[in-house]
């Protein structure tokens, strides 16, 4: 007699601990945790093009308020229903620890602050731009295990030996509570594990973008290019295996929509950047526009 046994994948039994009256969210813990792996790698991605690496906290410092900023207006604006209904609480939206970051606006603010203040330094961001599209997206892999704790963005129900498990939770009053509270046991769904099958996309592009990198020189942007196409291209065939509720526009899901029309824009760019060489240490510094300023 042949036994099969299906191996699925376990949630967490919850994603938010209390020491004493501090709670401690797996979420938050999860974004900090890449937030520092992406200074790490930026600082010496940056230094080895011949940049200041010290312009990585400065940069830190604009991006990351800016980044938490519009990433949550990003996804509130997106999913209002979920925050402007008659039995809603407009506070949620302000309540960032319970999950819920777009990561188009976060890139988008974030960058648009590191551009001003590059801009006003009077340091070309391109060579930074590449330097740091490797943490970036390095760190969404790791903001993903946030996902799974808060058993948040999974897929269809799928009965693939690596299908998630979804378990029923409570708070201490037995009352449903699903990011916060404690599981049951229940198993009420086994669903697609997008959060992981973006997480390795991810790791993938981090990986394909530090070779090509090193390998061909790239400068002028090229790898920010090929990280938001790469990104893009994974998150559209993600956004097609989701099920949680979303915005849709024209019967699609709103980032599907975003991530075509992104991804188009990316390549794009990306293809007209790639001839160019890399940046020399001194164009990287900006000693040459000031050079010939003078």
């Amino acid at each position: 007699m042949t036994e099969y046994i299906l191996a699925t994948i376990p949630s967490p039994p919850q994603g938010v601990w209390h020491l004493g009256p501090i709670p401690i969210r797996a979420y938050a813990l999860c974004i900090i945790t890449g937030i520092i792996v992406a200074l790490w790698m930026t600082r010496r991605r940056y230094a080895a093009r011949g940049g200041n690496p010290e312009l990585t906290y400065d940069a830190a410092i604009v991006a990351v308020p800016l980044g938490i900023i519009g990433g949550r207006l990003y996804h509130v604006i997106t999913d209002h229903d979920k925050y402007f209904c008659i039995d809603c609480n407009p506070i949620d939206a302000l309540k960032i620890t319970n999950g819920g970051l777009g990561i188009w606006g976060a890139v988008a603010l974030g960058t648009l602050g590191v551009w001003a203040m590059f801009k006003v330094k009077r340091i070309p961001m391109a060579p930074f731009a590449d330097a740091v599209a490797p943490g970036i997206i390095l760190a969404q892999a790791i903001g993903r295990l946030g996902n799974w704790f808060n058993q948040e963005l999974y897929g269809r129900p799928t009965d693939v030996p690596w299908a998630l498990e979804i378990y029923h939770r409570v708070d201490a009053n037995g009352l449903y509570a699903p990011l916060t509270g404690h599981s049951t046991g229940e198993v009420v769904a086994t669903v697609h594990p997008t959060f992981l099958y973006e997480l390795l996309w991810n790791v993938l592009i981090c990986v394909l973008l530090i070779l090509w990198d090193r390998r061909a020189q790239l400068g002028h942007g090229a790898v920010f290019a090929l990280y938001v196409a790469g990104y893009t291209l994974g998150r559209f065939a993600v956004e097609a295996m989701r099920a949680d509720a979303a915005t849709h526009v024209f019967g699609l899901r709103i980032n599907t929509i975003v991530s075509a029309v992104v991804f188009i824009i990316a390549a794009t760019i990306a293809a007209r950047l790639l001839k160019m060489r890399r940046e020399t240490p001194a164009e990287v510094q900006g000693e040459v526009a000031v050079n010939q300023a003078m």
